[in-house]
């Protein structure tokens, strides 16, 4: 077998011939655990495809109609957790493309955000006061179909260079109003060693700076990337915070377990946020477990997204009521903290906000009644007095020095 790619020299079989199916047993696990080797063998083509599973017909018509304006990239590993005989498997329907996503016309925008309307230098995205975006690259291990930043990562045109990334470190270190920054793209991990941990230190040296966060995918698609040197040096710079991206409870795997836990051990904390994705994840079953298997290995569930009305991804959204039933479900079924928060991102630039079941049922006078998870009714009544202001605030806000 050749070190650099696979399988042996042997030409590639046509898309629909039956042939036997690579494994994860059938790599040397040296190649196996190399993220470098990962990453230079992703699968990009029909033909790599067949390879690892059998490639539905609506798959091949996905591939084919997508791949003259977007990249199709799946690691191995990503690959392997593939069932690979039936296409509703949620790692293929994430990672495949599909025909509808040249179909998909009610989406309005390939920016749903407005995130160019508030990137004032290429590499920053700043909506909010106090945080921003530091947009590090356009790469990513695997690029997800659904992906809200697909006008960056599915074409090469976009490209985030790296003085790019300078301008926008220089942005954020004579904006001080940031107290907190997520290096994303693309995916923070797709950086090297060497560069991520530059760009930390340039980072951590901005006095105002307090928080920075990491944006990866990479414990999902690409676990091995995570070494425990790398969470050792990523700790040197804390707080730093890392935020991933598990969809389905398939996706928490042993490799994956343990590429987080490099992080948590070394003190960074691991938050998750997940997309609700029609045919992928749209069930209480399968949110609960998922929340279940997180915390189970100390990663925190933190966001359930609504999806976004990105181009190319309409046929994945959901109605709201989706989302609504299942927090429903999950209340008082799982720990409040193991319970993500349910959020929008509001279309053009608004920001994200909660939303979520409504559990007060109606007022009477100073109470107010509400509905627990198993539908019975509680009445909470108010203080009598509505006062709150705290009378040590300002001098303690003065001991701060924000007075």
């Amino acid at each position: 077998m050749s070190v650099e790619t696979i399988p042996s020299g042997a030409p590639s079989p046509p898309v629909a011939e039956t042939a036997p199916l690579l494994r994860r047993e059938s790599i040397p696990d040296q190649l196996w655990r190399d993220w470098r080797w990962q990453f230079r063998n992703r699968i990009t083509s029909l033909d790599e495809l067949a390879r690892w599973i059998r490639v539905a017909p609506e798959e091949v018509r996905g591939v084919r109609a997508t791949q003259a304006e977007s990249r199709m990239a799946v690691t191995p590993y990503y690959a392997s957790l593939m069932d690979a005989d039936d296409p509703n498997c949620p790692i293929r329907m994430q990672a495949i493309p599909r025909e509808a996503e040249v179909h998909d016309s009610t989406a309005p925008t390939d920016d749903p955000l407005a995130e160019e309307e508030h990137r004032f230098v290429p590499g920053i995205v700043h909506r909010y006061p106090d945080r921003a975006l530091l947009l590090v690259n356009d790469t990513c291990a695997v690029y997800c179909r659904h992906c809200m930043r697909r006008r960056l990562t599915f074409t090469s045109e976009a490209e985030i260079n790296r003085d790019d990334v300078d301008q926008g470190v220089e942005y954020i270190a004579h904006t001080p109003a940031i107290r907190d920054v997520l290096l994303t793209g693309g995916d923070a991990l797709s950086l090297s060693d060497e560069r991520l941990l530059e760009l930390l230190e340039r980072l951590r040296r901005i006095p105002h700076l307090e928080i920075i966060r990491l944006s990866t995918r990479a414990p999902v698609t690409l676990p091995m990337r995570v070494s425990p040197e790398l969470a050792k040096e990523v700790r040197g710079f804390a707080p730093v915070y890392m935020v991933t991206h598990f969809n389905h409870p398939a996706e928490v795997t042993a490799e994956a377990a343990e590429a987080c836990a490099h992080f948590i051990d070394h003190g960074v904390p691991v938050l998750n946020q997940s997309v609700l994705l029609r045919g992928v994840n749209t069930s209480a079953r399968l949110i609960h477990l998922l929340c279940m298997d997180l915390i189970r290995q100390r990663i925190l569930p933190y966001y359930l997204h609504q999806g976004d009305l990105v181009k190319g991804s309409e046929h994945f959204r959901t109605p709201l009521s989706v989302g609504v039933s299942i927090m429903e479900e999950l209340r008082g079924r799982i720990g409040g903290f193991a319970i993500p928060r349910l959020v929008v991102d509001l279309p053009g630039g608004g920001g994200k906000v909660p939303f979520g079941p409504d559990y007060e049922v109606r007022r009477e006078g100073s109470a107010i009644v509400f509905r627990n998870f198993q539908g019975r009714e509680f009445t909470y009544v108010e203080p009598p007095h509505g006062d709150a202001a705290v009378p040590f605030e300002e001098v303690y806000l003065r001991k701060r020095g924000m007075g």
